[in-house]
């Protein structure tokens, strides 16, 4: 059985983003193929389990769960709120270990390929004896190692993971490096497979950044904050891209210039003129996404009625706006189960910019 563990050089270079657009391609290869996410750190509340999250999105996109194999399975440790305390209270690695053993058996039942996510760098998990590294061993698998964009910091972080690789006896297949600005693609292509082939690393890739999959949705930001949709403004539209943050908290005439289409607003509730402006850019062609008013207040009644007769989802912030803007800022964007328009780009990319061929002859 071919296996494949990816992991990445820091957080948010892209790993679960390659992951997912290889399993794509690995499916067409291989036609019968696993996943498991032995470690999670981010999780969701599946039928009385903690399920990671990228394990939820996996399996919405292939359908891999069958009679051998639960969700559960693919998604064997959460790290949840207290976990590592209580493990250096009370360490005891075989466990653990066996949990990944015996759920990594469920999911590779039959299959003639199992793609293994990391958690983060190949140091995550040290802390109770499970680091990414650790976990590639006892699973008695290659990696790819996924970094973002750059030269020479990308290249001394990928040395570095590759020695912790290493001491474990860990192979590593090659590397993605991913995220990187496409005026500068060029010359990063060039400059980071030659400085990484004198480190005796293979480049299996290089990604341009595309912002598009960096674009949150307004459901996400309601998920993911305390904020309430106002009733019966715009709930069929929570799906809408959000490609900009404005902080309304200037004159109109001074806001106007950075309002682009799918612009997300945030404003204190009792700014009129700046709702004004963004009825006005909306009607004009300049799509809002959506808006936060922060507060907790509401504009006249005429205004609230206009936004709902345009399905401007409005969402409504206790939160001074500074506070608002931060918890907005502070989202991390992963890529979502109904996110179908980034899910076919990052088949598109991974199709265009990765060497398949070269990972499937050296798995």
């Amino acid at each position: 059985m071919k296996k494949i563990f990816i992991a990445a050089t820091k957080q948010n270079d892209g790993k679960t983003t390659v992951a997912l657009g290889l399993l794509f391609h690995f499916k067409q290869a291989f036609g019968q193929i696993g996943f498991i996410k032995p470690v999670g750190q981010r999780y969701l509340e599946e039928n009385g389990f903690k399920i990671d999250e990228d394990t939820i999105l996996v399996e919405s996109s292939f359908k891999l769960c069958g009679i051998k194999c639960r969700l559960k399975d693919m998604s064997p440790v959460a790290v949840e709120k207290g976990f590592t305390e209580r493990y250096i209270a009370s360490p005891n690695p075989k466990v653990i270990s066996a949990k990944i053993r015996e759920a990594f058996g469920r999911v590779s039942s039959g299959h003639k390929m199992v793609v293994i996510e990391g958690t983060g760098h190949a140091g995550v998990g040290s802390v109770f004896d499970h680091s990414n590294a650790q976990v590639a061993k006892l699973l008695g698998s290659k990696v790819i190692l996924i970094s973002s964009g750059g030269i020479g910091r990308p290249i001394d972080e990928i040395i570095l993971n590759k020695a912790l690789f290493e001491k474990e006896g860990v192979k590593l297949l090659g590397v993605i490096i991913n995220k990187v600005m496409p005026d500068k693609f060029d010359k990063i292509n060039n400059l980071v497979r030659k400085g990484l082939k004198r480190k005796g690393v293979e480049v299996l890739g290089v990604i341009p950044y595309n912002p598009v999959l960096s674009y949150p949705t307004v459901r996400q930001i309601l998920e993911e904050t305390e904020f309430s949709l106002l009733p019966g403004s715009g709930e069929a539209a929570l799906d809408n891209p959000i490609s900009r943050i404005v902080v309304g908290a200037m004159h109109p005439k001074d806001a106007v210039k950075y309002f682009k289409p799918h612009s997300f607003v945030i404003t204190p509730g009792d700014r009129e003129d700046i709702i004004d402006l963004i009825l006005d850019c909306h009607c004009n062609g300049h799509l809002i996404s959506g808006i936060v008013l922060t507060g907790d207040m509401l504009p006249r009644l005429d205004l609230v009625n206009q936004l709902k007769s345009l399905a401007i989802p409005v969402l409504m912030a206790k939160q001074d706006t500074y506070s608002a803007a931060a918890l907005v800022h502070d989202i991390n964007v992963k890529i979502r189960p109904t996110d179908q328009e980034k899910i076919e780009l990052v088949k598109q990319l991974i199709q265009k910019y990765v060497d398949l061929d070269t990972i499937k002859k050296r798995m």
